[in-house]
């Protein structure tokens, strides 16, 4: 299924007109989805699952997020905001002309989703979250739980100082920055990922994602109501077990959980296909 190249404009209030990176498949009447990425990815993530949409008869469109997209990188870490991750959600809904759309994020992706189901329940027609739970749930476990606190220990130096953070990653060819994906994704999506992130000072602009985390906000995240999937993978090296089996307690909504035995954190290039499973069980 051949797919097309698109630039989304969204309006910041206080940034202005941003441009957001897209890819677009899929029959033109068929139902919408919106895949959002994670951190460190960009809509290439979505290349194995993509094809399997679309022919399965879905409008498929996987963009690249506010600061991931050449044209949407700003270094004011209050630009980085969950409530601007989501508007800009709307954002790209109102400009591909949709009403509302299914709703499919993987890690930071998977939280935008969550928050955006849980604010703006009418643009919204399901969620699918991979990986990352609930915020609330989350927030919980990180507050609760031994265990997630290890597995989250990296988020500190994350949020305490981005630009010192994107150099250590990058130093040495980077070196660091390929041991963030073990041994699940190719490396030729890696070197991809690299050559991404190496430019204008990408990663820098990304990682204010962390230095924007509100705590409190996302514990205080209200609960979903649209109807909901969670796959988490039980090997995840960052979502311990309390914080994904405790995720069905913020959905009010119709709820699936499935659990990917065996595999970690990168779920979509570990097993595409159960992702594709998941998602068209969902959509219908």
């Amino acid at each position: 299924m051949p797919t097309e190249f698109a630039q989304l404009h969204v309006d910041d209030p206080d940034y202005g007109d941003l441009v957001l990176d897209a890819v677009i498949a899929g029959a033109d009447d068929g139902e919408p989805v919106l895949l959002l990425h994670g951190w460190p990815e960009t809509s290439h993530m979505w290349s194995r699952v993509i094809p399997a949409l679309a022919s399965s008869g879905l409008l498929v469109v996987a963009v690249d997020q506010r600061g991931f997209s050449p044209g949407a990188r700003l270094r004011d870490t209050a630009a980085y905001t969950s409530d601007r991750l989501v508007r800009d959600v709307d954002g790209v809904i109102n400009a591909l002309g949709w009403p509302s759309a299914h709703l499919v994020g993987h890690d930071w992706g998977a939280l935008v989703a969550w928050e955006t189901a849980a604010t703006l329940p009418a643009i919204v027609r399901s969620l699918t979250a991979l990986s990352v739970p609930h915020p609330a749930a989350f927030i919980a476990a990180l507050q609760s739980d031994p265990e997630q606190r290890e597995k989250s220990g990296y988020v500190g130096f994350f949020r305490s100082d981005p630009v010192a953070a994107a150099r250590v990653l990058m130093r040495e060819g980077a070196k660091t920055f390929r041991t963030l994906y073990g041994d699940s994704v190719h490396a030729r999506d890696i070197d991809s990922y690299v050559e991404h992130f190496e430019d204008d000072d990408a990663l820098e602009s990304t990682l204010r994602w962390y230095a924007a985390m509100d705590d409190s906000a996302m514990a205080d995240v209200p609960p979903v109501a649209v109807p909901t999937t969670f796959v988490w993978g039980d090997e995840d090296v960052a979502v311990g077990a309390v914080a994904a089996h405790e995720c069905g307690k913020w959905v009010s909504g119709d709820f699936d959980f499935r659990v990917l035995t065996g595999h970690g954190h990168w779920i979509v290039d570990e097993d595409p296909d159960a992702i594709v499973d998941a998602i068209l069980a969902r959509v219908g």
